[in-house]
């Protein structure tokens, strides 16, 4: 139900701020509350998209996982959810180490060399030509490119770039202090609705680490 939810929010606000709005002085205030809000919905899709790479979105029913999980990242950027779930699988395996793909390891503390390798790592050439033909298709159908970029582009990158920097930089970066133990993760420290606002309590990372079988609604603060 949160999953249909947030699938069901964010089709609902792309289809708007894309296809429907048009602008004015009362849009143009009203136009950054909608690409926060659907910043915030595509951190969720990937996150929706992520439970059901552990098999904790559907339990015992694989195929309907696989179908949810790639229907939301096909939505939210064209990726592809097998490619990703090797990846993901991969990063449980060796966090924090020159065999993580969400790691950098020669830059364990860089922020911007740290998203560049993320990003360039999960979006490559496929996932560019998706989104091109997407593109292309919603202004022929007569979406405005203004739109598109607000209410879509925007949103994206946005979240990418909050996803990673709560559910992966802030939890597996280099400190001063050492992890507690081999998943070289530490987990936020947020309240629950800024854990909520933040990245759908992924940043109680460590807890996600221990017990990957666990939801994002049952990851529990610390």
């Amino acid at each position: 139900m949160l999953a249909a939810a947030l699938i069901g929010a964010w089709l609902g606000l792309h289809i708007y701020g894309v296809y429907l709005h048009r602008w004015s002085a009362w849009s143009i205030l009203v136009a950054p509350l909608c690409v926060a809000a659907q910043t915030w919905l595509s951190v969720g899709l990937f996150i929706v998209a992520h439970d059901a790479m552990h098999g904790s979105l559907a339990p015992g029913r694989p195929a309907l996982n696989a179908v949810i999980g790639r229907f939301c990242l096909a939505i939210y950027a064209g990726f592809r959810f097998d490619r990703l779930k090797a990846a993901h699988f991969e990063h449980h395996r060796a966090p924090g180490t020159a065999d993580d793909p969400d790691f950098h390891p020669d830059n364990p503390r860089a922020f911007g060399a740290w998203f560049l390798r993320f990003f360039r790592t999960y979006f490559g050439w496929g996932q560019m030509a998706i989104v091109t033909a997407y593109l292309v298709a919603a202004l022929v159908v007569g979406a405005r490119l203004p739109n598109l970029l607000a209410f879509w582009a925007a949103p994206a990158l946005l979240s990418a770039l909050q996803l990673f920097t709560f559910g992966t930089w802030l939890p597996h970066r280099s400190g001063d202090q050492p992890f507690a133990d081999h998943h070289n993760a530490r987990s936020s420290q947020f309240g629950d609705v800024l854990s909520l606002l933040t990245c759908f309590h992924f940043g109680r990372h460590h807890q996600h680490h221990e017990e990957p079988w666990r939801p994002w609604w049952r990851l529990k603060g610390q």
